[in-house]
């Protein structure tokens, strides 16, 4: 085993985390103490700067209310005097002024004297009367301004003292005394640090004694135990420890059972399995079975296996299983059908005791189908055949009994008789073409056509025989479009197409016919008016046998193979064929051929 680095080991975690809780308390004090000393020392500096001006707004008061003759000072000079011999300890700027908002007095600047002062906050106090010293932020420097009104003794505003304190003081008390916080955050970190180292090994020195003994059971030698010296949690995670190794010990005779039952599934692995215990709880399953039940194993874990697959019609106990041996389990849903064939077989102990199952499940979906789509099949040949056979038997019945000397009735159970056979020679011959392209046996003669010459021809022929009433509609493109093809194959198709849309027309419909590409591909479309069918019906009109209106297509003299050979033989050249229909809208049936390339078109 890789040994465990000091960057990676729980040794450094207990230090970091010993030292994190240290650096967090004090962070917390250290924060508390100096939000609330930066708010003691702004509160002790505004009160002082705000008990000076008050005293000096008073002394301006007197000034400004004061009596003037020719011996005493003028109001400016007054003011002015007042306004050197004022303590003026952090306060950097300090002016007076009149109600005409002139500058009669100011200790920072003297030219600003006699100037008008046009700042909005001393315009508010000589019509509000008052205004509320703030801390602002001005160039980088933090002060302490404010508006104070002079009023004199009839409660009028003639004066106002602007003043500015600097606030620099304040932050540069603070920024040492985080400094000191600093220093002493470090040499706590130092101390924490050792004293973790400390009390790290202590805790660790247990626990690596306790990895030292797993590596020693990982080998399989299970003599060894760890030394408990103490009842605390790592002492009692100790005797745990030993305890699991007891426990290990007795595990390992299970392992030969346990041996028999992977092989088994082992074995099996090409297809689905899942392995139950005596009571059918489900205790392992592979890949290929939980893709084929759409579930995973933490879902179905634990879970009965004949309520996995809805047996309890078939099964009432597992030990049933055993006697049927292999079940056909229909697991179908509205958009998929799956059929899946089981095989159980019984595990059993070194005791030759039943201990559990193993089921092996396949996907048998497309074998069923193909079993139930030869039935069909054979079912609808029979049921083709037996009905003009039981037709022929009854009117040749009727001619052996004297009807051959009817003149007038010989003649029309002979047409019949004809018909009939001629229907099934029909579909006869269209059973061993099919066949033959259901073997691969019939080979393509293709040859390069332009198409729509091809299909104007083709629509000609009918249209010449077609009723007066019919109207046909082409909508073909004017360009020469050329395709590799099988013209006799190709003509058929168009005529079992062509045919069904003339057949089921109403009189006087009208049949379309389209030719358009796409960037690789030839789309041919005819479309009739006739009664439609049902939306769920559309694909089904290429199966064998399938008709719409049964009735009404064996008057015709349908097959019911028409458009299956359609479909075999565009699928042969490599397109497609596909129908859309509404209930009394008609019919359109569509396919499709390859375009041949423009290279390829110049070497024809």
């Amino acid at each position: 085993m890789k040994k465990v680095g000091f960057f990676q080991s729980v040794r450094l975690k207990l230090i970091v985390v010993y030292i994190l809780l240290m650096l967090l308390g004090i962070q917390v004090i250290g924060a508390y103490f100096v939000e609330k000393l930066e708010d003691q020392l702004t509160t002790n500096f505004t009160t002082s700067i705000d008990d000076r001006v008050e005293s000096l707004t008073f002394s301006l008061q007197n000034a400004f209310t004061a009596e003037r003759g020719e011996d005493t000072p003028t109001l400016e000079a007054e003011v002015q005097n007042l306004l050197e011999e004022f303590n003026k300890t952090d306060i950097s700027k300090l002016q007076v002024i009149d109600s005409s908002q002139s500058i009669i007095a100011n200790i920072s600047d003297q030219s600003a004297i006699g100037k008008k002062v046009t700042e909005s906050r001393i315009t508010k106090v000589f019509i509000l009367g008052e205004s509320q010293p703030q801390p602002v932020t001005s160039d980088g420097e933090r002060l302490y301004v404010g508006a104070k009104p002079i009023i004199d003794e009839e409660g009028n505003i003639v004066g106002v003292l602007n003043y500015e304190a600097q606030m620099d003081g304040i932050y540069n008390q603070m920024q040492s005394i985080n400094r000191i916080f600093a220093n002493g955050t470090l040499l706590a970190i130092a101390v924490t640090a050792l004293l973790g180292i400390l009390v790290a090994r202590t805790i660790t020195k247990p626990l690596t004694e306790m990895k030292r003994q797993a590596q020693i059971m990982a080998t399989g030698d299970f003599s060894q135990k760890v030394d408990v010296k103490g009842n605390d949690e790592i002492g009692q995670l100790g005797i745990t420890f030993n305890d699991l190794n007891d426990k290990l010990k007795l595990a390992q005779a299970t392992t030969e059972g346990e041996r028999r039952k992977l092989s088994s599934v082992l074995s099996n692995m090409s297809d689905g399995v899942i392995a139950t215990d005596r009571l059918g709880a489900i205790i392992l399953m592979n890949e290929p079975a939980a893709r084929l039940i759409g579930q995973n194993f933490e879902d179905v874990q634990g879970q009965s296996l004949i309520d996995l697959f809805d047996l309890n019609d078939q099964v009432e106990e597992m030990s049933e299983l055993e006697e049927t041996g292999s079940l056909i389990i229909d697991l179908s849903t509205e958009d998929k059908h799956l059929l899946l064939k089981a095989n159980f077989s019984v595990v059993e102990d070194e005791n030759n005791e039943m201990n559990g199952f193993i089921t092996v499940i396949s996907d048998v979906t497309e074998e069923e189908k193909v079993e139930q789509e030869r039935r069909e099949f054979v079912s609808n040949v029979s049921h083709e055949l037996r009905t003009p056979l039981t037709t022929m038997r009854s009117y040749i019945e009727a001619l052996n009994d004297g009807a051959w000397r009817d003149e007038d009735i010989a003649p029309r159970f002979l047409d019949v008789t004809q018909n009939e056979t001629d229907r099934m020679i029909r579909l006869v011959n269209d059973l061993l073409q099919l066949t033959k392209m259901d073997h691969k046996e019939t080979t393509l003669m293709k040859e390069r056509v332009e198409f729509i010459g091809f299909f104007n021809h083709i629509i000609d022929r009918f249209e010449m025989n077609k009723d007066e009433k019919m109207t046909f509609e082409r909508n073909l493109d004017t360009r020469n479009m050329y395709v590799w093809m099988d013209k006799d194959k190709i003509t058929q198709v168009l005529d079992n197409v062509i045919s069904n849309a003339i057949k089921y027309s109403p009189e006087g419909g009208t049949v379309r016919f389209d030719v358009h590409s796409t960037r690789k591909q030839l789309v041919v479309s005819v479309s009739d008016e006739g009664i439609g069918m049902p939306a769920d019906t559309v694909d089904k009109i290429f199966d064998r046998f399938y008709r719409v209106d049964k009735s009404r297509a064996r008057e015709m003299g349908g097959t019911g193979l028409g458009l299956a050979i359609a479909r075999e033989m565009i699928e042969a050249h490599h397109g497609k064929i596909w129908a859309r229909s509404k209930e009394g809208k008609g019919t359109t049936v569509y396919f499709t051929l390859p375009l041949m390339s423009q290279k390829r078109r110049g070497q024809s």
